[in-house]
């Protein structure tokens, strides 16, 4: 063989070497590459899943805060609105705290003149063949409380209110023991209200209402002397508000419009003056309840 086809194929081994190694070569490039770009790839998945899970943090840290603000605002109106209320309830009370104190004020400095006149609509005259006495109108549908010796052995009555019309009236019942009698009438008219003769206080000023000449209505004034009475085993209001004939069973009423007793009796003669009793109002109502059912 030649030199020169030794050369040649010398030349020609170590070209394929080279092909060879620079095939290798590229391989191992290659599949660095794709080493690097899987890494890659999974270095970015991962970051994408670290960026949504952040985003999935931020959107229920937002949302909690959404609720938190809705949450606060709805306290703070209801806040508001208690406020609102408790403040409008405090004002209410306070007017009528104080309508109730000016109405009080008026009734001292008035002389009782601030309910005289309501108060009159709810008292009667009472009329019988045996003679002649008060009462007052204490419940709605026309019934009347009086004492039971003024209407005591009649055959025949009737009543005048205050507007001045003459009334047929019908006795429901007695209580002979309490000296009380309920009549009734048909009509209706305005009736007062029985007060808790238990916080009657000695020195209070009171009013005592009738029909002393049977046709006219008077007022005469004056204060409880004496709670829990006793007189024959029976207990009584003393007062020294001047009771005339035919002023028993009329209304015996507080600063605050209401019934604190019936006119009785009163005791007078030689050393006695400004002695009337009347019977308290929680017996009064025992009794009329007793008589009604």
């Amino acid at each position: 063989m030649e030199k020169r086809e030794i050369i040649s194929i010398i030349a020609m081994s170590l070209l394929f070497i080279f092909i060879i190694y620079q095939y290798y070569d590229y391989n191992q490039k290659t599949n660095l590459l794709n080493v690097n770009i899987i890494s890659l790839n999974d270095y970015i998945k991962d970051m994408q899943n670290e960026i949504n899970s952040q985003n999935l943090l931020f959107e229920k840290q937002i949302s909690t805060i959404k609720e938190e603000q809705t949450k606060n605002r709805e306290d703070l109106i209801n806040l508001v609105q208690a406020t609102q209320t408790a403040n409008q309830q405090q004002l209410q009370s306070l007017k009528q705290d104080l309508e109730s104190d000016i109405k009080k004020i008026k009734v001292e400095s008035a002389d009782f003149s601030a309910i005289v006149q309501d108060v009159l609509q709810s008292v009667v005259s009472i009329v019988t063949d045996q003679g002649q006495g008060s009462g007052a109108f204490i419940r709605t549908s026309g019934y009347i409380v009086t004492n039971e010796h003024v209407i005591r052995d009649a055959k025949s009555a009737g009543i005048l209110t205050y507007d001045g019309e003459w009334h047929k009236v019908k006795l429901i019942g007695s209580n002979q023991n309490y000296d009380i009698a309920v009549l009734k009438i048909e009509e209706e008219y305005p009736h007062l209200q029985l007060a808790d003769s238990d916080n009657i206080k000695v020195g209070e000023k009171v009013i005592a209402l009738g029909n002393p000449s049977g046709l006219d209505f008077t007022v005469t004034e004056g204060i409880v002397s004496a709670v829990n009475r006793e007189i024959n085993n029976k207990i009584y209001i003393q007062t020294d508000v001047p009771i005339s004939p035919g002023n028993s069973g009329g209304p015996l009423v507080n600063k605050e419009g209401k019934i604190i007793g019936i006119n009785n009796f009163k005791i007078s003669g030689q050393g006695f003056e400004g002695l009337g009793f009347a019977i308290p109002s929680n017996i009064v109502n025992d009794a009329v309840n007793n008589i009604i059912s």
